[in-house]
């Protein structure tokens, strides 16, 4: 299987937060969830920390993670391995 590179990693991180964005109730469950706020999110976007939180959020609730995969056009798995990537 041909991985990508991290800045695309990145790329799928901040396509999740766009998802995730809009939805206002899993907006505000990000938000609860990790301690962010808009502020936060706004100042740390190249953040791979915050992009990591992000894509942790949707790989603890496997229904956010199928639909926002779905939604990017990658397989669930996609974002489990951005968010791998991220963490190291």
């Amino acid at each position: 299987m041909r991985e990508t590179i991290n800045h695309d990693h990145e790329a799928i991180a901040l396509s999740a937060l766009v998802w995730v964005l809009q939805d206002d109730g899993r907006a505000q469950r990000l938000l609860d969830l990790t301690g962010l706020d808009g502020d936060a999110i706004r100042s740390r976007l190249g953040d791979r920390v915050m992009l990591g939180a992000v894509l942790d959020f949707l790989c603890a609730h496997e229904p956010d993670l199928i639909a926002c995969a779905a939604a990017l056009g990658h397989k669930p798995e996609t974002l489990v391995l951005a968010r791998e990537r991220l963490s190291l």
